[in-house]
C-alpha cells in the first residue's frame, strides 16, 4: 500500500474493462474548459473530459492512457475516469491506429451527404490520439 498522503487512487473504467487501477502522485487530464492537474489532497470535483491523453506520474516515472472523452470525478482521495473507450500505450496497435486514421480522413474529404461530421471528426481525433500516444509512450 502506497504512503497516505503522498499519492491519490486512479481508476479508470470502461464499459467493457477497469483499464486502470493502481496509486499515483499526480494526474493531468484535459476537460471541456481546461487542463487540470490532480494531485493527492484534491478538492472535491467532476469534469468532463476531452478526447486527450491522461497523464499519470507513479514512482516518479510519467504514463500515459488514451482517454476518448468521458467523465472524471474527485472524491476523498480517489479519481474515477468513467470513458467510453481507454487504451494503454502497450495496447495500441499502430497499424490499425493508422488504418483509423486513414478512414476519418477520406470520410471528410468525400464530403457525402449523409455524412455525420462531428462522428468523423471524433473518430479522427481517436485516432491520432492513438497514434501519438504509441509514439511517444510505446505501441505495438
Amino acid at each position: 500500500m502506497a504512503e497516505t498522503g503522498k499519492t491519490i487512487h486512479l481508476e479508470i473504467i470502461t464499459p467493457d474493462a477497469a483499464v486502470l487501477n493502481t496509486d499515483v502522485s499526480f494526474v493531468l487530464v484535459r476537460a471541456l474548459d481546461g487542463d487540470l492537474g490532480i494531485m493527492p489532497g484534491h478538492a472535491p470535483l467532476i469534469a468532463s473530459l476531452r478526447i486527450w491523453p491522461l497523464v499519470y506520474e507513479k514512482d516518479g516515472k510519467r504514463n500515459c492512457v488514451c482517454v476518448a472523452s468521458g467523465f472524471l470525478e474527485v472524491n476523498g482521495n480517489t479519481i474515477t475516469v468513467i470513458t467510453p473507450a481507454a487504451e494503454l500505450p502497450a495496447d495500441i496497435d499502430l497499424d490499425r491506429a493508422e488504418q483509423s486514421r486513414a478512414r476519418a480522413e477520406k470520410r471528410l474529404q468525400e464530403k457525402k451527404e449523409n455524412l455525420d461530421e462531428a462522428r468523423a471528426q471524433a473518430s479522427l481525433k481517436r485516432a491520432l490520439l492513438r497514434i501519438d500516444v504509441a509514439h511517444k509512450y510505446g505501441g505495438k
